[in-house]
């Protein structure tokens, strides 16, 4: 099991600081009538947004964090890890594709989407490379880390599944776009972190496990060991001891 280091945690940490110290910043410089709780956050970062670079430096910086963190987080098994880094991709590309000023862009929907849903299954993606049950054939290997476990990867997915499912329903007919944009990403960006968080527990667990001391120490002190070249101690085999 490799460690996780500290970088990689502060990277997952940064993530949904980013993401809301972005929007938190940009929709204060928009004109009165932008809503949070109606307008989107790509709208922040659209073509005719007021310092729309505050929110392009933000998700910039998001999507470098995604895949920072799915280059070392190893615990996590390879399908889950290139999914994380599509979503890295894809929210950086977020930023090449800008909402236009009036009506839709495909290109700027299609890289939502792969963001969205590539965040959202990569917590599942570990239960592709877990035995079903006990492994048997691998018996001493360490048990995974919590977050990368089959039920809890998979419940994680169903979770973040329902949540865009809510986002795409206020998208086609609803009237809290921006609130359920807002929870959907937030929960996403926070996933991360509890899976560096529990990969780097686990492996601390993992590298103490066989050093834990059982008892007092033996004292050493005046204790001569054996010479392994010199004549043995005890009777000489097969021959009986003589009286002097």
């Amino acid at each position: 099991m490799r460690p996780v280091p500290n970088w990689a945690v502060a990277t997952a940490a940064a993530a949904p600081v980013l993401l809301v110290a972005g929007w938190t910043v940009a929709q204060a410089r928009q004109p009165v009538g932008y809503d949070p709780v109606r307008d989107t956050i790509s709208e922040l970062a659209g073509q005719d947004a007021t310092d729309a670079w505050i929110m392009v430096v933000a998700l910039v910086l998001l999507g470098c964090c995604y895949l920072s963190v799915a280059a070392v987080l190893h615990a996590a098994g390879l399908p889950s890890r290139f999914l994380l880094a599509i979503g890295g991709v894809a929210t950086i590309a977020l930023v090449a594709f800008p909402r236009p000023p009036v009506g839709g862009s495909l290109s700027h929907g299609v890289a939502a989407t792969v963001a969205v849903l590539a965040l959202v299954l990569w917590p599942a993606g570990s239960a592709l490379r877990l035995p079903r049950g006990h492994d048997t054939e691998h018996p001493t290997r360490p048990e995974p880390p919590w977050a990368f476990r089959r039920a809890v990867g998979l419940s994680t997915t169903l979770v973040l599944l329902a949540l865009f499912g809510w986002c795409a329903f206020e998208v086609t007919s609803g009237s809290r776009t921006g609130l359920a944009e807002r929870v959907t990403a937030v929960a996403v960006s926070l996933w991360p972190l509890l899976a560096v968080l529990s990969a780097r527990r686990a492996h601390l667990a993992w590298s103490t496990g066989g050093t834990v001391r059982v008892g007092p120490d033996l004292p050493t002190i005046g204790v001569v060991p054996p010479d392994p070249l010199g004549p043995p101690s005890g009777p000489t085999p097969g021959r009986p001891d003589r009286l002097p």
